[in-house]
């Protein structure tokens, strides 16, 4: 028979992993991108992560194992192309709720399996529509009227950087400074 006890629970903890993930991947993360190269990504990963999971489950595993899987793939940050931050952060989310809900056994009741991740979803929906409100954009340019990098004249150089880009730009930083070329590398932060 193809459809025993183990096979059910497989499908059903797939089942429920992937409408998890669904709803953190495409309702809430990918819902104002309009580049959604990670959302492949994030999908992808989360399935592996799944059947990884459940399917070392059934072997007698430590500790020390669930920590160097996760050591792995923190090494795989360093290894290839640098991502944000943001997106780094929805792939170890991704990660998560796969290694949860595949390695979560008899002794987890369904009721703390579902807190636990709904407890994610409405963590990362809360942090993703608000937190995005108070950050500020940053941008580095290229500036070449030296003169007003003195601090004597921050207000200046700032009305001037507020003109020349016309954007609502809060405070900024002096980066680099280049006295040959009369430049300098300024960053600065505004509101979208």
């Amino acid at each position: 028979m193809i459809f025993t006890p183990e096979v059910t629970n497989l499908i059903t903890r797939f089942g429920f992993n992937l409408i998890i993930a669904f709803i953190i991947i495409k309702l809430i993360y990918d819902k104002n991108k309009s580049n959604n190269d990670f959302v492949f990504t994030y999908f992808i990963f989360n399935t592996l992560i799944f059947f990884f999971a459940f399917l070392l489950s059934n072997i007698e595993i430590n500790m020390g194992f669930a920590f160097g899987m996760f050591a792995v793939f923190a090494i795989l940050r360093y290894r290839t192309d640098p991502i944000p931050i943001k997106e780094m952060t929805y792939l170890f989310i991704v990660i998560t709720i796969g290694v949860i809900n595949a390695l979560s056994n008899i002794e987890v009741s369904y009721a703390s399996l579902l807190f636990t991740n709904f407890s994610l979803i409405i963590m990362t929906f809360i942090l993703e529509m608000n937190w995005q409100k108070n950050l500020f954009i940053q941008q580095t340019i290229n500036y070449e009227k030296i003169e007003n990098i003195k601090p004597e004249n921050n207000s200046k150089l700032l009305a001037d950087l507020k003109e020349r880009t016309g954007l609502d730009i809060h405070h900024f930083e002096i980066r680099r400074i280049n006295f040959l070329r009369d430049t300098a590398q300024i960053r600065v932060f505004y509101k979208a």
